[in-house]
């Protein structure tokens, strides 16, 4: 189930929102902060693809009631996907807009090659091109002149934001619509009782990666507000969306808590003792009696933020 927390454009606080399903860095500072952060490697790329992949099984229904809300005057026909991953939200978004194309673009060429695969599986493949892209980068490649773009999770890492949002700006025509979206870092799965052994091990890890990602990814958690009103857009909605979804519902919340634990412990080991690093371990051991995959207690807890903006 969600519940939501509309709030009018334009404010100013400080908001939560961290990783999510398509980072866009390919690793070169050795990131460990959020679900879909990328790193170097073929095992790490496959084990990413694997992550997000469970993030849009798990969030799907969430993922497709924020395509549903998007303030748009008519269909779009053009969509750009931007830190695509292996498709969560091209997928979604070819799902609400029968009749649209989306450009996805991402920096992994092993995620955007699995994207190719599912299209074709699916059938879409015709309404499906990829472009492997830095959005660092002084210039982007051509995108075409979309109607919807669209980023979820991926715009935090970005070294130079509002480099990336002026460049979003250029590519949309007036009244064209951004849709940035942002996910409250790892989703929180365990009870606050468990491990028996060592209650409240998850949050603690967690608040360990928090002060990794304060110094390595800067922008996370961010107010995008008022980043886009300074790229010149018109921000129309700003919606917090509170995610919950019941962990006996199907295998793929254990094995979703699994990887989710497995990205955090990199980042997280250094500042736990070794009682807490016995009982990560314990719930990381897929063979042992201790893990997380077996238990009956798990949930999905998580926040999204849609921010939507227009182009005067």
């Amino acid at each position: 189930m969600t519940s939501e927390h509309g709030h009018a454009a334009h404010h100013d606080g400080p908001h939560a929102h961290h990783d999510g399903p398509h980072a866009h860095h390919d690793g070169s500072h050795g990131r460990h902060d959020g679900p879909h952060a990328r790193h170097g490697g073929s095992h790490d790329d496959a084990g990413q693809a694997e992550l997000l992949d469970l993030d849009a099984e798990v969030l799907a229904t969430h993922l497709a009631d924020i395509t549903a809300r998007l303030p748009l005057t008519a269909p779009p026909r053009r969509i750009v996907d931007l830190g695509s991953g292996t498709g969560a939200g091209t997928f979604a978004l070819l799902d609400r807009f029968p009749d649209a194309h989306v450009t996805a673009v991402d920096s992994s060429a092993g995620h955007l090659a699995l994207l190719r695969e599912k299209a074709r599986t699916r059938g879409l493949d015709g309404r499906v091109h990829t472009v492997q892209a830095d959005l660092d980068a002084d210039a982007w490649p051509d995108l075409g002149r979309p109607e919807l773009v669209w980023a979820s999770a991926s715009m935090h890492h970005l070294a130079r934001p509002g480099h990336a949002l002026r460049a979003v700006r250029e590519l949309l025509p007036p009244g064209g619509v951004f849709a940035l979206v942002e996910l409250a870092g790892f989703p929180r799965f365990l009870p606050s009782h468990a491990p028996a052994d060592r209650p409240g091990l998850e949050e603690r890890a967690h608040a360990a990666t928090d002060r990794f990602h304060a110094e390595h990814v800067p922008h996370r958690g961010a107010d995008w507000g008022p980043m886009l009103t300074a790229a010149g857009f018109d921000v129309e909605d700003e919606r917090t969306i509170t995610v919950t979804v019941d962990g006996t519902a199907g295998d793929a919340v254990g094995r979703y808590a699994l990887r989710s634990l497995e990205r955090i412990r990199g980042a997280a080991a250094p500042a736990l003792d070794a009682a807490d690093l016995a009982a990560l371990e314990a719930l990381l051991d897929e063979s042992g009696p201790h893990s997380i995959t077996r238990r009956d207690d798990l949930a999905v807890r998580t926040e999204r933020t849609v921010w939507t903006a227009r182009r005067p």
